[in-house]
């Protein structure tokens, strides 16, 4: 199964920007897993987080791709479609 994982914080101002829109990717069907950097160091670690928002594109349980920074709606489902 392919899925975005959504690395941001309550207290980033661009994910606070960015976040609504991948509420609304998900909304259109895309697989979203939001994952608050301040409640999970594990995976934080794990996958090498060093500055968010961060998007990583899991497919099988592993990573395909990353982005770091807010994108444009296109932009998201283009990189969930490639």
């Amino acid at each position: 199964m392919k899925q975005l994982w959504y690395f941001s914080a309550e207290w980033c101002g661009p994910c606070k920007q960015f976040g609504p829109l991948m509420d609304q990717i998900a909304a259109q069907g895309i697989p979203i897993k939001k994952i608050n950097v301040d409640y999970t160091p594990d995976a934080t670690a794990k996958y090498g987080i060093k500055s968010i928002p961060t998007v990583i594109l899991v497919e099988n349980e592993q990573e395909k791709a990353r982005f770091t920074g807010a994108r444009s709606l296109n932009e998201v489902v283009n990189f969930y479609n490639q």
